[in-house]
């Protein structure tokens, strides 16, 4: 068998390495690991769990990040050692171990590449998501389901908590709506680019003439706020309404009125809450989303440019950033990238990595200079 050549593809490998280097600064990583490292040990740290953590868990995303650019650095050292051993030896089986140890590294530059374009103002949040059905009735409802799990199911994969905070049942099947939260490090810039209205194309199982149908659901992602963002919402601004938690049956329905919906005003935001079993605690965790929903309405009137962060998603016809074709053909096709891929399946079972990347890059690209 021949010599293994891989000095193109490590030249170009190695260039992006140290691009990547540069915008991350591992020594500034490293400088902000030991001061975090000094608060996280400091006396009395737990008397203010928030804050605690916020520390902590910042500490850990730090530490992570800095751990994933220096083992790339040293796989791409060793990389080339590998190759001349194999060659060395004729050994195949090194060989093809040294051809998928570059196809690993090639896939984790260029996911660590993708991270360095998230540096807007709240990339680094976690990120809130909420989901509507539109239009196309049970259809709808059905697919704004499959969309938050194929969301929790990114997260899962990935290692995130996810958590959800309102779930409001449509009554054939599916849902009418959902929010839930996503934490892990640039959960809201990674996301971000999933906002939009989401497009379905199948044989409707509802349909008992089987017939194809469209259908829509709406996907907003905010980034959540933190107390230091100064959202003033004054009472004479908000309702809030309580009501019996609604659900799919059982003994996890509740019956009393611990749900929370708060209703903002001036904007006609409508935050709902019922994932919590007490009434405080949904009011705070509906305040806590509306804070969400404000922040993100400051800035896109700070910045009209970054429209994408909400936009107006209609959730219907000559809307939609995405299609899930299921019939005539299976494909699911992003239609501000052009990236697709010929397995639903597996999209809806939240590989998503390719899209949400694609989906970045595009976004810094200029969004096709409109």
């Amino acid at each position: 068998m021949a010599d293994l050549d891989i000095s193109d593809e490590l030249v170009k490998l190695r260039t992006t390495y140290r691009n990547i280097v540069q915008v991350v600064d591992p020594d500034a990583l490293r400088a902000s690991i030991a001061e975090l490292n000094e608060q996280a040990a400091a006396p009395g740290l737990w008397d203010d769990p928030e804050a605690a953590q916020k520390v902590t868990s910042k500490l850990a995303h730090t530490k992570s990040r800095l751990a994933v650019v220096e083992d790339l650095g040293q796989r791409l050292d060793d990389l080339p050692v590998l190759v001349e051993l194999a060659n060395a030896e004729n050994d195949d089986d090194a060989r093809t171990e040294a051809t998928s140890e570059l196809a690993a590294l090639t896939r984790g530059i260029d996911e660590l590449e993708v991270q360095t374009l998230l540096n807007g103002e709240y990339d680094d949040r976690d990120a809130v998501i909420t989901i509507r059905a539109g239009a196309g009735g049970v259809d709808a409802a059905d697919f704004a389901q499959m969309l938050m799990r194929m969301y929790l199911r990114w997260a899962e994969k990935h290692g995130y908590e996810a958590k959800v905070l309102d779930r409001s049942e449509a009554e054939e099947a599916g849902i009418k709506s959902t929010t839930f939260e996503i934490d892990a490090p640039y959960a809201y810039g990674t996301l971000s680019v999933e906002g939009g209205t989401h497009r379905l194309v199948r044989m409707s199982p509802f349909n008992s003439a089987g017939k194809r149908q469209t259908s829509f659901a709406a996907v907003e992602v905010v980034p959540l706020a933190e107390p230091t963002d100064h959202i003033d919402i004054p009472d004479s601004e908000i309702r809030i309404d309580v009501f019996h938690a609604s659900g799919p049956g059982g003994q996890g329905v509740n019956t009393t009125d611990s749900a929370v919906r708060i209703t903002h005003f001036p904007t006609g935001i409508v935050v709902s809450m019922q994932d919590e079993r007490s009434q405080i605690q949904n009011k705070a965790a509906a305040m806590r989303i509306l804070e969400s929903k404000l922040l993100q309405l400051k800035h896109e009137e700070e910045d009209a440019k970054e429209k994408e962060l909400r936009g107006d998603v209609k959730a219907s016809w000559g809307d939609q950033m995405r299609s899930y074709v299921l019939a005539p053909y299976r494909m699911v096709k992003d239609l501000r990238t052009n990236y697709e891929e010929n397995n639903p399946d597996d999209v809806f079972d939240g590989d998503i990595d390719g899209f949400i990347s694609a989906g970045i890059r595009w976004r810094k690209t200029g969004q096709s200079q409109a």
